[in-house]
């Protein structure tokens, strides 16, 4: 018996030395692939600096590439997007809230130290068409270098001439606030495998020059699906649902398709006033993130204007529908006309008191100065928070049309007061399902106060 029980002891570890083995060099396996997984990510996330170079001396430029360079620059907004109100162009430092943190644009002024003064036009050409910065590192999909990258490298050229010959801004770049680890930047190449696609604008051939023209301003330089696109769960444009609407900088930038809810159709000469004034007779005028937009449009060459319209009416075939626009204007006007509920309804006595005077309009036709919220999107999106935030901050000179200015009522008006409107106009000059949640959104919208105008 002694000697069974010397051997059964030392049968458990001799018939577990197998598994044992099975198991370490599983885990060497996993170690093994991991390791060589992270090693092929280093592989593809790494790319070399590209050496400090002379900052260009703006006589190695001449004026007419300079003028073009400014144009293109306007078509993209690069003013816009990196500065903020008050401050000097191009210096960098506006806040883009995004679901991964804060973004802040950089100082894109020729300045050596805080600049991009010491890039060639090698490193510039490369963060324009594939989003990689002098020093290698990769830059985030907020600087939309997955439309930049469809740029001309004669337009690259002429965008370099002209940052390059503007005033240098000496100004630190505002950290971004982002969790770890979503602002690694290797991880954005990760990001670029899945969704980004290097290529120049490829012409389309079945389209009339005019077209091609609007399309590639839209499509690179300008990038408009880049607002007016939803977007996935990783932050990438939904190619599926192009120019169908979607949520940027706590406004709606409304769809570009015919989904558009406005009774009025987007014809041509509606989008030339609103793109290059800021104002057109039935749609209203340019606000929030849009109103920079349309003035920096209205910097363009006629031609590029006209074909930048060309490409986004052929988005919804406004023109084809243009003879709904006296039906909608007299429906419109007939509604407000008829309307015996201002008297009635709480929110049609506020509406009567702060509103009625300036959006007052009476047949044959709409003043342009006087937006009839009966034709304007704002009041037939599903999403209300364009309609909130005018309501609540108004519109300032500096927005829409030059000159006119609409009050805001974030002081005189309650969260109640500003439902109270919206519903009002939701239910008496729509067709549309009530909102839900509204007084949450108002209450949101006020907390988040009226942003930043530029």
């Amino acid at each position: 018996m002694s000697r069974g029980k010397n051997v059964l002891p030392e049968a458990g570890p001799t018939s577990s030395r197998p598994a044992r083995g099975w198991l370490k060099r599983a885990i060497a396996g996993v170690a093994a692939v991991a390791v060589i997984g992270v090693c092929a990510f280093a592989a593809l996330a790494w790319r070399p600096a590209i050496p400090e170079a002379p900052t260009p001396d703006a006589s190695s430029f001449s004026p007419v590439l300079i003028q073009q360079g400014s144009r293109l620059a306007a078509a993209g907004f690069c003013a816009s997007c990196h500065s903020v109100a008050g401050g000097k162009p191009l210096a960098g430092g506006y806040a883009m809230k995004t679901g991964f943190g804060t973004i802040y644009s950089t100082n894109i002024s020729p300045d050596r130290e805080t600049g991009i003064g010491t890039w060639s036009e090698e490193a510039f050409l490369r963060a324009m068409h594939e989003g990689v910065a002098r020093d290698g590192s990769h830059l985030f999909p907020a600087f939309p270098y997955d439309h930049f990258t469809k740029l001309s490298n004669a337009d690259v050229h002429a965008l370099y001439a002209y940052i390059m010959t503007q005033p240098p801004v000496h100004a630190e770049n505002h950290p971004n606030e982002m969790p770890f680890p979503l602002g690694f930047r290797p991880l954005q190449a990760g990001w670029k495998l899945l969704f980004f696609h290097p290529a120049r604008y490829e012409p389309q051939a079945d389209q009339s020059p005019l077209w091609n023209r609007g399309a590639y301003l839209a499509e690179s330089l300008s990038h408009c699906s880049a607002c007016h696109t939803p977007r996935g769960p990783l932050g990438e444009e939904l190619k599926g649902r192009l120019y169908q609407g979607a949520a940027v900088d706590g406004w709606f930038a409304p769809p570009l398709t015919a989904d558009n809810p406005s009774p009025v159709p987007w014809t041509s000469a509606e989008l030339s006033d609103y793109l290059t004034r800021g104002m057109s007779r039935y749609h209203g005028p340019a606000a929030g993130p849009m109103a920079p937009v349309a003035h920096e449009l209205g910097m363009l060459d006629p031609e590029d204007q006209k074909a930048l319209v060309t490409y986004v009416e052929s988005l919804g075939g406004g023109d084809a529908r243009a003879d709904h626009t006296a039906v909608a204007v007299k429906t419109a006007l007939a509604a407000d006309a008829q309307d015996s509920s201002r008297i009635s309804d709480a929110g049609g006595r506020l509406f009567v008191s702060a509103c009625a005077s300036c959006h007052y309009n009476r047949t044959p036709d709409v003043n342009p100065v006087r937006p009839e919220l009966g034709l304007n999107s704002p009041v037939f999106l599903d999403d209300p928070s364009n309609l909130i935030r005018v309501i609540l901050y108004g519109i300032s000179a500096k927005e829409g049309a030059g000159g006119i200015v609409m009050p805001g009522f974030a002081r005189g008006m309650s969260d109640e007061d500003v439902a109270s409107i919206a519903v009002y106009l939701r239910n008496t000059r729509t067709d549309k399902k009530p909102w839900p949640d509204l007084a949450k959104q108002i209450a949101t919208i006020r907390a988040a106060g009226p942003g930043e105008i530029r």
